[in-house]
């Protein structure tokens, strides 16, 4: 087998399998790539300055595949290029697909399923164990991204300046990442990837689950989502899987989001990439 380069990649991070010739595999994590977000200069910077330096020069990869957010049918030819740029390779060894297929390929292999990630976006698909057959168009943390962590710390963000928190909570939320509300206004509304900055404030839920008032907001959050897109897939017969770090980290909100919407949860995992490295490698998910 000859040497692989897998990714996955969101617009915090890109996880990278470099699996050997004999079946070795090691992982990467540099900066996310998003071609939707970032240009191809800035793009090429990450890869020359973080996964470059990670890899041997005697045995960079005979094929590349990168599953990416906002590697749309119309992005991912740019994202392809850089890639072939940066690694030297022709345009028949790289393979670029959305990180969607990445996460139905990951939790359904060649099987018929619903796949889902919930982490600093959100997204769906139902999948035929070939192809995503339904999709739901996420529409972005403003208009959608029902139970992705950018949501979640949108909504959570609102309801502390909005008031609607207990005082104490809300005061503890503004000390724990020493913001004031004119600076959560301009890093939301002046700055580039306001969903990564959102995102980065859902694990303050997690350290407060117990209240009562914060627990709901992910329930409803995850309700939300299954409901606005889920449940326009064929989830009575099938089961809905689920990667991403808010999904795994929130697997019991999640599972407790399935019963009350009357969906079967099945596989949630945090990273699609063993996943895509079995899928790649046709060896066991499991």
């Amino acid at each position: 087998m000859e040497q692989l380069l897998i990714a996955d990649s969101g617009s915090t991070k890109t996880e990278w399998a470099v699996v050997g010739a004999k079946g070795s595999c090691h992982t990467v994590r540099t900066s996310g790539l998003n071609p939707y977000y970032q240009t191809d200069d800035e793009m090429q910077h990450i890869l020359d300055t973080e996964l470059l330096p990670a890899l041997e020069d005697e045995k960079r990869p005979a094929q590349v595949h990168f599953y990416g957010a906002g590697c749309t049918p119309a992005k991912a030819d740019g994202m392809a290029q850089v890639l072939c740029r940066v690694l030297h390779l022709g345009a028949d060894a790289v393979h670029v697909d959305s990180d969607m297929l990445g996460a139905a390929r990951a939790l359904c292999g060649h099987d018929e399923g619903i796949a889902c990630i919930l982490g600093t976006g959100s997204n769906s698909c139902q999948y035929d164990g070939l192809r995503i057959v339904a999709n739901v168009s996420p529409l972005g943390f403003i208009l959608g991204d029902e139970g992705s962590g950018a949501v979640l710390g949108r909504r959570l963000v609102a309801d502390v300046l909005k008031g609607q928190l207990p005082e104490g909570l809300c005061r503890r939320f503004l000390e724990r990442f020493a913001l004031t509300p004119a600076e959560v206004v301009e890093r939301v509304y002046r700055r580039p990837f306001p969903n990564r900055f959102l995102a980065s404030l859902s694990p303050f839920l997690a350290e407060n689950i117990g209240e009562p008032c914060l627990r709901a907001l992910v329930v409803e959050s995850f309700c939300d989502f299954l409901r606005r897109n889920v449940a326009h897939y064929d989830c009575r017969r099938l089961p809905a899987h689920f990667t991403g770090s808010v999904a795994y980290h929130y697997r019991d909100l999640l599972a407790e989001a399935a019963e009350r919407t009357g969906m079967r949860l099945g596989t949630v995992t945090q990273s699609p990439l063993r996943g895509l490295v079995a899928y790649h490698t046709d060896k066991p998910r499991n």
